[in-house]
């Protein structure tokens, strides 16, 4: 089905946000910063918060899977609700959940209590935006960009994310300067996870300035997907693959690696895990210039693959300068795909079906990624602490080719 033939048989699109009704994008990217820098924060300190309540390798990826897999099981709720309920309330309720999760993890000790909230939280161990902030978002954000300038505008959601995770990576190191004041080292940990609270209340305050959609203009009566209905489980299959192998580095993991492969400190892992960050973020503006001449799925394709090949080269590497010159490289290549894939699944489906797009896309991504940190702490535990790195290069490159050979020849508006 071409994209032209679904854009003919949709309903009519909803109406954009314009200067009356105070333009949301500006507020998103302030939210979006936010929560990505906490996001950024606990992705690091997860590992060795709980190393110091008691537990190893093994636990750590179990709660990275659980983590996931809850986001997974909540997006699935926001793409049934996402056209018919309003999208703001939505992101008021996350966001009431996120100052939830950062006060649970600070008061929890035993496994089971921090399993629970992993799963019904949003503390996300991968720093990247695997949540169910993330449909809504994106369906809010294409609503008020043109197609010309949609993959611009998520080139700057995804920069704006990635450098506050850069900066929450870095600041990691603050346990260990709070510690240094005789404060316990479980109590300095514990600050950190305050600290993600208090930034879920500011995003609370963000999300509440979007101005409220008119009941009128809400799709009502509609089913999640309509004609897209194909290419979204296309897609959908394919994405999932991508995310499972994401899953077995995500960067919980991929600190411990550093820990126990090389002895990073604390502040030497959020040192790197900035400029690592860093390179990412400048990599969107990169990845929007270069969408514009070579097309969208050429472009995750082709910056995806020898990102691969970094990945794969770092967990041989024999020592740490090298292992982290090719993470480094990696990082500047591995998320050209984020902006460039979002523009493509909220430009290839109808207007109305956009954030049930986005939430069913996502879902499986996030279940694969929740079913790998388990194994991959397991082949930790088990001594192969580089297996999973190799692994995780291999099979996204498996999912490029597959990616080119079936969507090269499915254009979004722009490029046709």
């Amino acid at each position: 089905m071409t994209v032209g033939m679904i854009e003919r048989s949709a309903p009519a699109p909803d109406p954009p946000l314009g200067p009356a009704a105070a333009n949301p994008i500006r507020r998103i990217l302030v939210a979006r910063g936010l929560r990505d820098f906490g996001d950024g924060l606990v992705a690091v300190l997860l590992p060795a918060y709980l190393v110091a309540l008691g537990f190893g390798a093994a636990e750590v990826g179990a709660v990275a899977t659980i983590a996931l897999a809850g986001s997974a099981l909540m997006t699935i709720g926001v793409g049934v609700l996402g056209t018919r309920a309003d999208t703001r309330l939505l992101l008021l309720l996350a966001a009431v959940l996120m100052v939830a999760s950062g006060l649970g993890f600070a008061a929890a000790a035993s496994f089971a209590v921090i399993a629970a909230i992993a799963l019904v939280g949003t503390i996300n161990p991968s720093a990247g935006s695997v949540s169910i902030f993330v449909p809504l978002e994106q369906a809010l954000l294409t609503q008020a960009a043109p197609d010309a300038g949609r993959t611009a505008i998520f080139a700057r959601y995804s920069l704006v994310g990635a450098l506050a995770a850069a900066v929450g990576a870095l600041a990691a190191a603050g346990p260990e300067a709070i510690a240094a004041t005789g404060v316990p080292w479980l109590a300095a940990l514990q600050s950190s996870f305050l600290l993600y609270a208090l930034l879920g209340v500011a995003c609370f305050a963000a999300y509440a300035r979007i101005p409220r959609r008119a009941a009128a203009e809400r799709p009502a009566g509609r089913a999640p997907l309509g004609p897209s209905r194909s290419i979204v489980v296309r897609l959908a299959a394919l994405f999932s693959v991508d995310a499972f192998a994401g899953g077995l580095a995500v960067q919980s993991l991929l600190a411990l690696w550093l820990f126990e492969r090389f002895g990073l400190s604390l502040a030497e892992a959020g040192l790197f895990f900035f400029w690592s960050g860093v390179l990412s973020a400048f990599s969107f503006p990169v990845a929007a210039w270069l969408a514009g001449r070579i097309g969208l799925v050429n472009t995750m394709v082709f910056t995806h693959i020898p990102s691969s090949l970094f990945l794969i080269g770092a967990a041989l590497a024999p020592t740490v300068e090298l292992a982290l010159g090719l993470l480094l490289l990696r990082a500047a290549l591995s998320q050209m795909d984020v902006p460039t894939r979002t523009s493509y699944v909220m430009a290839v489906v109808t207007p109305a079906e956009r954030t049930a797009a986005a939430s069913f896309t996502a879902v499986p991504r996030s279940l694969a990624a929740a079913a790998s940190p388990a194994l991959a702490g397991a082949m930790f535990a088990a001594g192969y602490q580089s297996a999973p790195l190799i692994a995780c290069g291999m099979l996204k490159i498996a999912y490029d080719i597959a990616l080119l050979v079936a969507f090269r020849h499915i254009k979004p508006p722009e490029e046709q």
